[in-house]
């Protein structure tokens, strides 16, 4: 496994499922701020609201497919899951059918946002769970507070970096600013 991060702001994300998995899908892409669309046969109360106009039919088409970077699957059944993956596959995007390991091209991790702060956590698959628990310790010890010490940590690195300071300079600011705030202590 290669962690990376996805700026899924750059391209179209479609959604396809049923049930409270894609409910919980959605509101994870919602939270990157991804262009999703979201296909379901049944959708619940809640995913109708959530997705509003984006709920834009059952299942997508071929041309559909070809227009996405990524496609989740979540609540579908394994033959359907497998139907989608391939065609998505065939069509340039990558694929991640929710807790189907060998449908998937990706895997999303748990994590933690505090505003542009992401901490992930992925243990390959093997424990779901672990990884739950390692994400709440985490949020226990990243408090909403750590959005305002990025944006405060970011806005000093663009002022040095503007100055022409070189990369291991700014590297030796950044740690003496975090250790006088005593942010990790």
């Amino acid at each position: 496994m290669l962690p990376i991060v996805f700026d899924v702001r750059s391209g179209v994300v479609l959604l396809v499922g049923e049930g409270e998995l894609v409910l919980h899908r959605l509101e994870l892409l919602d939270a990157a701020g991804a262009s999703v669309r979201v296909y379901s046969s049944a959708p619940c109360k809640e995913l109708t609201a959530l997705a509003g106009q984006r709920l834009v039919g059952d299942r997508p088409d071929d041309d559909d497919l070809k227009a996405a970077q990524l496609v989740f699957g979540a609540g579908l059944p394994h033959a359907e899951g497998e139907d989608l993956a391939s065609r998505a596959r065939l069509s340039g995007a990558m694929v991640n059918i929710e807790d189907v390991k060998p449908l998937c091209d990706f895997h999303v991790p748990s994590m933690v946002r505090r505003g542009d702060l992401t901490m992930t956590i992925s243990t390959g698959g093997k424990s779901p769970g672990l990884a739950r628990r390692l994400r709440r310790h985490l949020e226990l010890l990243f408090g909403p507070e750590w959005a305002g010490h990025l944006d405060q940590i970011g806005e000093m690195r663009h002022a040095w970096r503007a100055e022409g300071l070189p990369l291991d300079e700014v590297s030796r600011k950044t740690d003496s600013f975090i250790d006088q705030q005593g942010w990790l202590s």
